[in-house]
């Protein structure tokens, strides 16, 4: 272990006061190697915020590291807003409340106007109350769908998108230049609720988000809706606005799984609390053999992310993210058009790692498609872009792979409550015709060809795993493939160095994107293949897609890709 990382945990040793910091901090004692793995870096501020492992240490979530990135957030709205103010949301994991409580109470000492949420809620609902209270930034804390050993610290800029890398590198400088014992402002919070500085968010603002999202419902599911919801929050923050707006859509048969229905931040049931993994639905399943239900919904903690299973026979089915997304924007366009909602020259935004199969859903209806880097605040950037126009109303739909959805314009966040609804309404409109949200993706399939999606995440933990992602990116970057699994490679982009190569005449063109460590390959129009760090995790995502006009065909391209990518990641 280097003298550094000891020095500074003798450090925290004579200084932390938290009682829980300092419980932590003594179990540490005598473990060299955990000592440099709390230590041994500071966790980095970025666009995502923060986000680490709880514990004590630098590298770890604790109430220093977080009051010393609001002490840094406090020093950039004040600097950079004459009358600086920032709205705090919190959902369902270990010490979000306390958090929430110590970033309050650090921006107020700091004469920054604070607006707190007094009950866990959903990440949505503060993009949403950002803009309505003409606030300077925002704050989530939140981890999203990570293990409960895992907590995060997100934060918004005034449009209410996810703080960009131009204002999240001011707040790193800031933070960057703040002692994390000597430096924090800290007000006592009962005092600074009592005298004002600390002001609830009032319920008129939350029902006000519920109206918006009702707007985006297009068919009213009417009196004889008997379509049977199983529903679970995974012990988080989804629990009441999402069984609220799915009553008011007039969806009565629904049923919550009581294991999971009450915040609880350990997640007992559900260790990985993830509505993309089977393990997410396990407990909806079982509850299922008693009650038919023909969808199971879950959200993650902070309810932002939605997963669905259908009754597939005799089991249940999980829904992909990327084929959700097929379905719902296929839904959104045709009813629209049907019922001549459908503005003109509309927009559909997707991540460049999600499924293409939109791309030709938006064909038939001309729709453009965007496609943005990954990562929800592009699509929420370019929402501010179209309403900057006067063209808001452009904006049907917006997704990514990962689960996450947008219809409205209230939020500029991927929003789990909208989604739920929209989800919930479309099932019940397809059941009367007879169909399950299976039979409709099939349908999609005929139509369009098999589009197959596949995500293998490459982890690499500890001190070295950051180093060794980056070595494997350069090593591709530096090598870049004309085969991949017997398909010639017909397009290369390299985002990073905002790159696209056609392979063919060797000509390069400009992708006029923000640069992101992101590889992509083309293989002509039967695949594609994505390798692409994690902004949140230790780990590399490659994103497979394979096309092919039967479903042998695409498993057998799919399973090919996924061993190139294996090989690739070893």
């Amino acid at each position: 272990m280097d003298n550094k990382s000891m020095e500074l945990y003798r450090l925290w040793c004579d200084n932390a006061q938290d009682e829980s910091v300092k419980s932590a901090l003594n179990a540490l004692a005598g473990d060299e190697a955990e000592i440099y793995e709390c230590f041994y870096k500071s966790l980095e501020f970025g666009t995502a915020g923060l986000r680490g492992i709880l514990g004590a240490g630098t590298n770890r979530m604790n109430v220093y590291t977080v009051g010393q990135a609001t002490q840094g957030l406090a020093d950039y709205v004040k600097s950079s807003f004459e009358n600086p103010s920032v709205v705090i949301g919190y959902d369902s994991r270990i010490k979000s409340t306390e958090f929430a409580q110590e970033t309050a109470r650090v921006l107020a000492a700091n004469g920054v106007k604070v607006y707190l949420f007094s009950e866990l809620i959903p990440t949505p609902v503060v993009s949403f109350a950002v803009r309505e209270l003409c606030c300077s930034s925002g704050v989530i804390i939140t981890a999203s769908h990570n293990p409960s050993k895992y907590n995060g610290y997100k934060c918004y800029d005034p449009n209410g998108y996810q703080m960009t890398d131009e204002a999240a590198n001011k707040v790193y400088g800031f933070i960057n230049k703040t002692d994390i014992f000597a430096d924090v402002k800290r007000v006592d919070f009962d005092a600074a609720v009592e005298s004002g500085a600390i002001e609830y968010v009032s319920h008129q603002l939350v029902e006000k988000f519920m109206s918006h999202v009702l707007e985006q419902n297009i068919n009213p599911v009417g009196d004889d809706c008997d379509l049977k919801v199983i529903y679970t929050p995974l012990n988080g923050a989804g629990n009441k606005p999402v069984r609220e707006v799915l009553d008011r859509l007039g969806i009565k048969n629904i049923k919550v799984v009581p294991q999971q229905e009450l915040p609880d931040g350990n997640f007992p049931t559900c260790p990985y609390p993830n509505p993309e993994v089977r393990q997410a639905f396990e407990c909806a399943i079982e509850m299922a053999k008693d009650y038919a239900a023909d969808i199971l919904l879950a959200t993650d903690p902070d309810c932002d992310r939605v997963g669905v299973a259908v009754k597939d026979g005799d089991d249940y089915r999980l829904i992909s993210g990327n084929e959700m997304g097929a379905i719902l924007l296929s839904y959104i366009l045709s009813q629209r058009s049907a019922n001549g909602t459908l503005p003109k020259n509309p927009i559909a935004i997707k991540t460049i790692v999600s499924t293409i199969l939109c791309n030709a859903i938006c064909g038939k209806y001309n729709c453009e498609m965007v496609e943005l880097l990954t990562g929800f605040k592009y699509i929420g950037e370019y929402i501010t872009a179209l309403e900057a126009k006067g063209e808001a109303d452009r904006f049907v739909m917006g997704y990514e792979e990962s689960y996450g959805y947008l219809a409205g314009i209230h939020a500029r966040d991927k929003d789990a409550v909208v989604a739920s609804m929209l989800i919930c309404e479309m099932a019940a409109y397809y059941k009367k015709q007879g169909k399950s949200l299976a039979d409709v993706l099939s349908d999609l399939y005929t139509e369009f060809g098999i589009f197959l999606n596949h995500v293998d995440n490459f982890t690499f933990e500890g001190s070295q795993g950051m180093a060794k992602m980056a070595e494997l990116m350069d090593s591709m970057r530096n090598a870049a493939p004309d085969e991949i699994a017997g398909f010639k490679v017909t397009k290369r982009f390299d985002y990073k160095l905002s790159e696209c190569t056609d392979c063919a005449t060797g000509e390069t063109t400009v992708i006029n994107l923000p640069k992101s460590n992101v590889l992509l390959y083309k293989l002509g129009d039967v695949a594609e293949v994505i390798f692409r760090p994690s902004g949140t995790e230790p780990k590399i995502k490659a994103y497979i897609t394979a096309h092919a006009e039967t479903m042998d065909e695409a498993l057998r391209i799919k399973e090919a890709l996924r061993n190139y990518a294996k090989e690739k990641m070893a």
